[in-house]
């Protein structure tokens, strides 16, 4: 990897000691290339939410490659595609609805939802934030401090961190306005009046946000967030755009996190447990919206790619939303995830470091800070490679890197997370890496 890839992409310690290298996984395992098993809580980034290697997503999978591996998106599609997209409408805007929720603008229903296929996350919300152009004719965009919308050019606009987006700051269109993303009730005052601001000097046709920001250290919002945003693009002719490509399919405890606030969005950006493993995302938008956006096709499509709606990932994706029901993953998520909450609030609050825990379902993140307030980063980074050599594989979130993420396969077991938890109880007190640390 050293000598062949970018060296920008793997960070590897010079004694060898990070990373592993991936050999196979299983439910909620992985081994690496010497044999050596791990407990996966981060499901490969929120990918394997059925399990990594689901046997009836898999057998999807082959299946459709022995029949057809590829097809023409935009010109000769294939089945699947229509069908996956006829299913994204159903757990979307007509599901939605017989939920009770109901976009606000015409105070009109729009009982269906139509998709842009994509590759990956970021292609997704830049197939959003083109969708939203189109429909209103404004260039801005309201996003969040803290946010992660993907390293596309476009989608940088709306990344908050620096160090993504400041080495091609020159080349961008700046189109991005951040406010301050909320971690309680007091603060929905200073969000309105920002966005409010936003609204007054900019031509604002959308507002594009995480439900729970998971990149940015696992942020969880008050609940009347959400609410507030529909109402401000409702009275603004903006549209609401959620980026759910990390929150969705039962990460947070409901099918999309937009449920816990009974709120729908205009668009929603989908991805990462779309196909539990095949590069495969999704833009979903209000019919009504998509089709005032984008012109019919008269032979040449103005937003496609090679790719598009690939066969294998479509037969995957079918698959992994019927495992997702079938399993009732959703709800599972919700009492794990209430379940690793307690514990970790019982286990690590209470240790020297100043911690805060908070998540969303099986979407958890630890916060250490050292005594002085300053961010325990050193600790963390040292948390996170301890537990790697005892079997447990987590990521660093947040800014500083000081927020220990926890984002497990949804089809984990209460002893696994008790046993993780346990773990990390003891490397914080235990282990002398961290001890010497000081952030």
């Amino acid at each position: 990897m050293r000598d062949y890839e970018s060296r920008n992409v793997l960070f590897s310690e010079a004694d060898g000691s990070w990373p592993i290298v991936w050999e196979r996984a299983k439910g909620v395992n992985v081994w690496d290339a010497e044999g050596k098993k791990y407990l996966d809580l981060t499901a490969a980034f929120g990918v394997a939410a059925a399990g990594h290697a689901n046997p009836n997503v898999v057998k999807a999978g082959q299946k459709q490659m022995g029949k057809l591996l590829h097809a023409m998106g935009d010109v000769h599609p294939h089945a699947l595609k229509a069908e996956l997209a006829r299913e994204l409408s159903r757990i979307t805007f007509e599901r939605w609805k017989q939920l009770g929720t109901q976009p606000m603008i015409g105070n009109k229903t729009r009982p269906s939802g139509k998709t842009i296929f994509c590759n990956s996350g970021f292609e997704a919300v830049e197939a959003a934030l083109k969708t939203a152009m189109l429909a209103t004719k404004k260039l801005g965009v309201i996003a969040f401090e803290g946010a992660y919308h993907g390293l596309g050019y476009g989608a940088l606009n709306a990344t908050h961190r620096n160090f993504f987006r400041g080495p091609f700051e020159s080349q961008l269109r700046a189109f991005g306005h951040f406010a301050p993303f909320p971690k309680k009730a007091a603060d929905l005052a200073t969000v309105e009046f920002q966005a409010r601001h936003f609204f007054r000097r900019e031509r604002i046709g959308a507002i594009l946000v995480e439900p729970v920001q998971v990149r940015g250290g696992c942020n969880v919002p008050p609940p009347g967030f959400l609410p507030l945003l529909r109402k401000l693009c409702d009275e603004h002719g903006a549209l609401l755009v959620l980026d759910e490509i990390y929150t969705g399919f039962g990460r947070t405890g409901k099918m999309f996190a937009c449920e816990h606030c009974v709120v729908t969005p205009d668009l929603i950006c989908l991805g990462k447990a779309l196909t539990g493993g095949f590069p495969l995302s999704a833009c979903v938008g209000r019919a009504d919206v998509m089709d005032a956006a984008w012109p019919a096709s008269t032979g040449e499509a103005i937003h496609t790619s090679t790719f598009l709606g690939h066969p294998v990932g479509c037969a995957m994706a079918l698959a992994q939303i019927a495992e997702i029901e079938r399993l009732n993953l959703a709800d599972r998520s919700a009492e794990s995830g209430e379940y690793l909450l307690k514990r970790l609030e019982a286990q690590i609050c209470n240790l020297k470091f100043r911690a805060e825990v908070r998540g969303l379902g099986l979407l958890a993140g630890v916060e250490l800070r050292l005594p002085d307030g300053k961010p325990a980063t050193g600790i963390a980074l040292g948390a996170v490679k301890a537990l790697l050599h005892r079997g447990y594989i987590v990521l660093p979130e947040g800014e500083h890197a000081n927020v220990i993420g926890f984002t497990p396969p949804l089809i984990i077991t209460r002893a696994q997370l008790a046993k993780a938890v346990d773990t990390l109880e003891e490397v914080l007190t235990t282990e002398p890496m961290i001890g010497s640390k000081h952030g």
